[in-house]
């Protein structure tokens, strides 16, 4: 049985959850639930802090987890860990801030005191771009840090950057990482049902991301429609009853949908119809 390690609160838990429905898991619906056993997929989920899933993945205890790209990297696990499948989902930038107007890039942080929830990703980035500068652990609420004497700036994740405005502080310099969700395991292990697992979870990014496509062209104009709408690997083209005319059948981008279709439209064909896709296998 497959051991999945899941976030047990907050955003992070309701996007693993939310996937993992949509690939055809079960998942809880009580949040004080720590375990949940899908014996139909194998598959055996267990709730545990954000933070803590890389360890139980790195140590073996688990088989693989949905967290952070900054919580994982954050736990010094990386010799033990793998990234195996990013999700491009709840993304998010690891970054420095300060007091508005105070710093306008990283190499102005020499000798000053930062603030962050995410020691060992910090120290290992001032390591790496020779700044010398003294790390501040705190658990939360690094926004505070520095109006109450603790720290001169801070590094935390910022989404929105919402937060730090309302504290009075901005981002400068370049992010130190860019974050999403992402699926991790452990370095050397394929254990069994890993692979239906990513291959749902690319299923489902994939039907997210693209809209099914059908339209009515003539035949003559079917290399020329075409080339708007390729599909992954080819568009499917069929005949229809007036043999002048042809349906095609074709995978796009759901952002790009609108363009395409006015495309198709001006070039002249018809019966332009777009259909979400529930799920998909690539």
């Amino acid at each position: 049985m497959l051991r999945v390690a899941l976030p047990n609160k907050g955003a992070l838990s309701e996007i693993a959850s939310t996937m993992l429905l949509e690939a055809g898991y079960v998942q809880r619906r009580d949040n004080r639930e720590l375990v949940m056993v899908d014996p139909d997929n194998d598959v055996e989920f267990f709730y545990l802090r954000p933070r803590d899933i890389a360890v139980y993945v790195g140590g073996g205890i688990l088989d693989v987890g949905i967290t952070g790209r900054d919580l994982y990297l954050d736990a010094e696990v990386n010799d033990h860990v793998d990234e195996v499948l990013p999700l491009g989902i709840g993304n998010a930038a690891f970054r420095f801030a300060g007091p508005a107007g105070s710093f306008t890039h990283q190499n102005e942080l020499n000798g000053k005191r930062i603030a962050t929830s995410y020691d060992a990703l910090l120290r290992s980035y001032l390591l790496e771009n020779n700044i010398d500068a003294s790390v501040v652990r705190l658990d939360g609420a690094v926004e505070s840090s520095v109006r109450l004497g603790v720290a001169d700036a801070i590094a935390d994740v910022v989404e929105t950057g919402n937060t730090l405005k309302a504290a009075g502080m901005e981002v400068f310099g370049d992010p130190i990482l860019k974050s999403e969700a992402v699926l991790i395991g452990r370095t050397g292990r394929t254990p069994a049902g890993l692979d239906v697992l990513k291959r749902r979870l690319t299923g489902v990014l994939v039907a997210r991301r693209y809209v099914m496509l059908d339209y009515d062209v003539r035949r003559d104009l079917v290399d020329e429609a075409t080339r708007l709408t390729p599909g992954l690997e080819s568009p499917t083209v069929s005949p229809l009853q007036d043999s002048d005319w042809v349906a095609v059948r074709a995978m796009v981008k759901k952002s790009h949908t609108n363009n395409i279709m006015d495309e198709l439209y001006n070039i002249g064909a018809r019966a332009i119809l777009v259909t979400n896709i529930h799920a998909c296998r690539i």
